[in-house]
């Protein structure tokens, strides 16, 4: 590692994709207005196997699907509308 790589900022993390994450609902199918986050794995998993949709909406389920897979769904709970 270089000296300039311990010097260099940290990237900076927008809030907001996660904070829109967490308040979008599927809009179709047999889950349509359940929040994304509250989707459950087995679904997701089927559309990581299928393929996602085009655009933010299959970004958005793309990153439930890693968040689930990895066992990361407590990052959601303080984000949940109360």
């Amino acid at each position: 590692m270089s000296k300039t790589d311990l010097n260099s900022p940290e990237p900076e993390f927008d809030h907001s994709n996660l904070l829109e994450l967490a308040a979008s609902r599927m809009p179709f199918g047999k889950y349509s207005g359940r929040l994304l986050i509250d989707l459950p794995e087995p679904y997701v998993v089927w559309f990581a196997g299928q393929g996602f949709p085009p655009g933010k909406l299959g970004q958005m389920l793309q990153t439930v699907y890693e968040i689930k897979v990895n066992g990361l769904e407590y990052l959601f709970e303080p984000l949940r509308e109360k």
